[in-house]
């Protein structure tokens, strides 16, 4: 196949995998993936805007005085919430962050792609990464960011993934598993993790009960959460009130004991990153959990019940069941997200099978797990109304009104007009 071709299928795999995301990554191993890019900048019918990570972007400031020149030239009043914001030094990341989302959103009204080239460059920066995530997570529907990177950004793309917010293309493959690249058999040791649940680890088969308290179980699983992790993020995720002499002197406790705990150093510092050891064999219930999202939204899926259930299967329980800490509360909600996503969708597959019985228990499943996604109520409102049991349709309605009362709010008008429309 000719080169132009073989670039113009991964260009495509990039505008149709990506419709519904907030972001593409091209994986590091992609070949095409700079003249993707520069077949992205010369696009017509969406305005693309680009950006090139340089070597001054050592933090979020210095990223936003970079990204806000180069965009300026592109589009003249990119820049006007960021300038006011910076002009403020007591202003926190969180300030800036509303501001350079104010600004994206002011980009275009309509589709439109932002590329963020070279981004290995600033891999270093913790700080960039958490305001690359967040802004990912918080920026217009209608803005698709691509990556570019020569290594994989130390971003969450499991949970991403999961919450519909980013795909990883290698050319034109989907990445549909091993999202970070980790060894799944063969090695020193096979590690299994559970996490959706209390959150256990077997090696060979055997559940680990050696850990001194909970930390080190849970920096495992926090290691799994990235490609890899910087000491300050862990510190910061963990202790974040303490100083940092203190919080690096209980990181390296809190380390040796998980070592100890698994008889192998399981976590390797490599380049001023910890990761997982790659000479263990890794089996995590989350990324295969994704996987299985991943394979039911896919088109070209012909078994998508069986991906669906696979992803109900694999879900035995919110997201390290049990534990507080703000990063594990974050991820079971994004995890939750896809879990709803799964059973209803299997709720549409055994409809259109004609098993009303069986999708209603679905979808009483989903609400018995998050009672605040009103899409759900609506499926379950409209299937009792088909089912011909309209005082149970209404019922369900009253009570989510009842709910939500008690919180301040109304239905949302979708709700409300089905609930119109099913009791005249």
């Amino acid at each position: 196949m000719e080169l132009n071709d073989l670039v113009a299928r991964a260009l495509q795999a990039v505008r149709e995998r990506g419709a519904e995301a907030r972001v593409v990554l091209l994986h590091p191993a992609s070949r095409y993936r700079s003249m993707v890019v520069a077949q992205l900048m010369n696009l017509t019918g969406e305005p693309v805007f680009y950006y090139a990570m340089g070597p001054d972007d050592v933090d979020v400031r210095s990223f936003l005085s970079g990204i806000t020149h180069d965009l300026a030239n592109q589009h003249p009043t990119f820049g006007r919430h960021v300038n006011l914001a910076q002009s403020d030094p007591s202003l926190q990341l969180t300030d800036l962050l509303r501001a350079f989302v104010a600004d994206i959103g002011d980009l275009s009204g309509e589709p439109f792609t932002l590329i963020l080239d070279e981004y290995d460059r600033t891999d270093g920066a913790d700080d960039i990464q958490w305001f690359v995530e967040q802004a990912i997570l918080h920026a217009p529907a209608y803005c698709r960011i691509v990556i570019n990177s020569r290594t994989l950004p130390r971003l969450p793309w499991i949970s991403l993934i999961a919450q519909k917010k980013a795909v990883i293309l290698r050319d034109e493959q989907l990445v549909t598993s091993n999202f970070y690249d980790m060894r799944e058999s063969g090695g020193q040791m096979q590690l299994k993790m559970s996490a959706l649940g209390p959150g256990y680890v077997y090696i060979d088969g055997e559940a680990i009960s050696t850990w001194e308290g909970h930390l080190p179980r849970l920096l495992f699983f926090f290691a799994l959460d990235r490609p890899v992790v910087t000491r300050s993020e862990i510190c910061q995720a963990f202790w974040p009130d303490l100083e940092n002499d203190q919080a690096v002197n209980v990181f390296h406790v809190t380390k040796r004991r998980l070592h100890k705990a698994l008889d192998f150093d399981v976590l390797v510092h490599d380049g001023g990153y910890y990761r997982i050891n790659p000479e263990v064999a890794i089996q995590h219930d989350v990324a295969e959990f994704v996987s299985a999202l991943v394979r039911g939204r896919m088109p070209e899926t012909e078994d998508k019940a069986s991906a669906w259930q696979q992803a109900i299967d694999l879900y035995r329980g919110p997201f390290l069941q049990g534990h507080s800490d703000q990063w594990i509360v974050m991820r079971r909600a994004q995890y939750q997200q896809g879990y709803l996503e799964a059973l209803s969708e299997m709720a549409r597959i055994r409809l259109a099978e004609g098993r009303q019985e069986h999708a209603l228990g679905l979808l009483l499943r989903a609400v018995g797990e998050n009672d605040r996604y009103e899409p759900i109520h609506r499926q379950i409102m409209q299937l009792y109304a088909d089912l011909g049991r309209r005082s149970e349709a209404a019922a369900h309605y009253q009570k989510l009104l009842d709910q939500l009362k008690q919180e301040g709010r109304t239905p949302e008008a979708a709700t409300q007009a089905l609930y119109a429309a099913i009791i005249t």
